[in-house]
């Protein structure tokens, strides 16, 4: 079960997004397709305490809480982690902007990755254990099917896990 407050970040962002679409065709008539966020007016919050602490998130479509389409940015420090973990659907990756790092397994081990430039995209079958890094500041889009959930091969990864200041 997603906390709360992923699930208010998240559509927080969704609300922003939502509040961008324009729809292109005129009424009565079908719609052919709808602009949901230009670039200039994306709206970046930070991201959900299931990752490490330093990512934004933009929610572009749909709800990753909920059953059904999703589409969501996260933005990346250079040097950004994050720890060995799987999903329980399909991920499926496009490097936006960047260079997203990717390493397959159940440790970090930096010799193991591998660089996925802009324009990159990759797709894990569920339960595939992997880790990343961000190298430079880095943008990488999610396409994937709700629910979705991060699970971190060691628990103590898990940033919801840190003890609170």
């Amino acid at each position: 079960m997603r906390p709360p407050l992923v699930t208010a970040t998240l559509l927080l962002a969704a609300g922003s997004a939502a509040a961008q679409a324009t729809p292109a065709a005129t009424p009565g008539a079908p719609q052919a397709h709808v602009i949901v966020a230009m670039p200039a007016n994306i709206q970046w919050v930070a991201a959900p305490p299931v990752l490490p602490p330093g990512a934004k998130v933009a929610l572009l479509e749909g709800d990753p809480s909920q059953p059904g389409p999703f589409t969501m940015r996260i933005w990346l420090p250079d040097g950004y982690r994050i720890p060995p973990h799987v999903h329980p659907g399909n991920e499926r990756v496009t490097v936006v902007s960047g260079t997203f790092q990717v390493g397959m397994g159940n440790t970090f081990d930096e010799s193991r990755l591998a660089d996925l430039p802009t324009g990159t995209y990759a797709a894990l079958a569920p339960g595939t254990a992997h880790f990343a890094r961000a190298k430079g500041e880095t943008v990488v889009q999610l396409n994937n099917v709700g629910p979705w959930a991060l699970n971190y091969v060691n628990p103590a990864d898990d940033p919801r896990n840190a003890p609170h200041n």
